[in-house]
């Protein structure tokens, strides 16, 4: 069905610690979905690399041929683009998940995007963090 625009972002408190997702999907310059999700203690970058995840598999639902992948992770993107290797064992695992997902969509771009163009995906990924722990202090 389309393009879709998929915005990602990782929030980790600690690095690792209390971490947490937040994938922003819009399509004709709506958006269509949100994604805020705590995912348990993680480091930086495997958050970010979870939601890339979450935002592959919900563009596999929605039917998507081509994506557009935004993120603000100089790291993920230079991962995706071969221009950094991959030496953490915890985001090989990952990466070639991602790459699995990715080979489904007809046409995928990656672009890094500046930080403020990405406050969406940043606001739901600190808003999960902040619920799952605020959850634990029984507040």
């Amino acid at each position: 069905m389309g393009e879709l625009k998929i915005y990602v972002d990782g929030a980790s408190k600690g690095n690792p610690g209390p971490s947490g997702i937040g994938v922003v999907i819009c399509r004709d310059g709506r958006t269509i979905k949100n994604i805020a999700s705590f995912i348990g203690n993680a480091t930086n970058n495997v958050a970010e690399y979870t939601a890339l995840i979450y935002g592959l598999q919900e563009g596999l639902i929605l039917k998507a041929e081509n994506i557009e992948i935004n993120t603000d992770s100089q790291l993920l993107y230079r991962q995706l683009k071969k221009i950094y290797k991959i030496k953490s064992a915890n985001i090989l695992g990952l990466y070639n998940q991602s790459l699995h997902l990715i080979s489904a969509f007809k046409q995928v771009s990656i672009k890094h995007i500046p930080r403020e163009e990405n406050r969406g995906a940043d606001k739901l990924a600190n808003k999960a963090v902040k619920e799952a722990v605020f959850d634990k202090q029984g507040r």
